[in-house]
């Protein structure tokens, strides 16, 4: 079969033929028909990510057809057309993940191929309302921005939410499924294209982050915020504090902008503020994920498509952070 293989981190992602996966009982071998990107193939890509092995095939997110089975147990699955989550081996406790937990593309060979192996159980029906490309941008991005939002952020339609750094895949399926919810929903962004955007699919208002007074604007905005859902981090978070309302839950599942800041302890503890981190989730909040997505015909906006051969330039992109949405290469 075809695949994208990373050799090294000095080196450009390959399209080569590689060997079709074996099954083992418990697993299926599912013929991708999309997969998307995710920022931790870009990290992966540059050797910039704990546990990297080479040669590796990268690829979190995927939607495709089943075609093989490893045993009897696993055969109604044959023909079918699934998404897949990425999210293995949690464990039994729903507040954190165990030692063994992994994400599927490394160490596991991932999606960026023609087949992927992985344990059944993990096999979720496509929602019928999404195409092969809507469907891969739907897993990774949309079971964190769940997470974050309802189980960690326990947002309901009564919350004012904000989405710090709209326009990435989390960010912008954060923002659907929050809306979804009937929240009352405000982003910030670095580009004016991307607060547009937003407000398209429904924000309330949006802030340029690289204005000095983003937070103040916010304020007038809207008052305080009950939820915030931020990946950036940075010196920026400290002001995070200020436009909480009391109560209020920050939660966050990535750093690209720095670490936490030194934060002034006496607004947390006297607004009863809540600092959350949160990294992809369980089984349980996958297929609530997948329901909520159904059930509201969520579509996951996506920013471009590209063949699978030329992931190398899909992966450039990223790096830029241009996207709006989600990245997907079509098999």
């Amino acid at each position: 079969m075809k695949a994208i293989v990373l050799e090294a981190a000095d080196k450009p992602l390959i399209f080569k033929e590689v060997e079709k996966p074996a099954l083992n009982p418990g697993e299926a071998l599912v013929k991708i028909k999309a997969a998307a990107l995710n920022r931790r193939d870009y990290w992966i890509t540059i050797g910039k990510y704990a546990g990297i092995k080479y040669p590796s095939i990268l690829g979190s997110d995927g939607a495709g057809i089943v075609a093989e089975a490893g045993s009897a147990a696993e055969q109604e699955w044959i023909g079918k057309e699934v998404i897949i989550n990425p999210s293995h081996d949690w464990g039994n406790h729903p507040e954190y993940q165990s030692k063994e937990f992994k994400i599927l593309g490394l160490p596991e060979n991932g999606t960026f191929a023609e087949y992927v192996k992985v344990r059944a159980e993990y096999l979720y029906p496509k929602p019928h309302h999404l195409s092969w490309e809507q469907a891969a941008a739907l897993p990774l991005a949309g079971l964190t921005a769940y997470r974050a939002l309802f189980t960690k952020g326990r947002a309901t339609k009564c919350d004012k939410v904000l989405i710090v750094g709209v326009g990435s895949g989390t960010g912008t399926i954060a923002l659907q499924l929050a809306l979804a919810a009937g929240c009352q929903v405000f982003v910030t962004s670095g580009a004016g294209e991307k607060i547009e955007r937003a407000k398209q699919l429904g924000a309330a208002a949006g802030v340029n982050y690289k204005s000095q007074d983003w937070a103040e604007q916010l304020q007038h905005l809207a008052g305080g915020f009950d939820v915030i859902i931020d990946s950036a981090l940075g010196d920026r978070f400290a002001k995070l504090l200020d436009i909480c309302n009391p109560g209020a839950r920050i939660v966050f599942f990535g750093g690209t902008s720095g670490n936490i800041p030194e934060l002034n302890g006496r607004k947390i503890f006297w607004k009863q503020l809540q600092i959350l981190g949160t990294t992809m989730g369980t089984a349980d909040e996958f297929k609530a994920m997948v329901s909520f997505v159904n059930e509201h015909q969520i579509i996951p906006v996506i920013d471009e498509v590209f063949p699978l051969a030329d992931a190398e330039k899909a992966v450039s992109k990223m790096e830029n952070s241009t996207q709006f949405g989600k990245i997907v290469l079509s098999a």
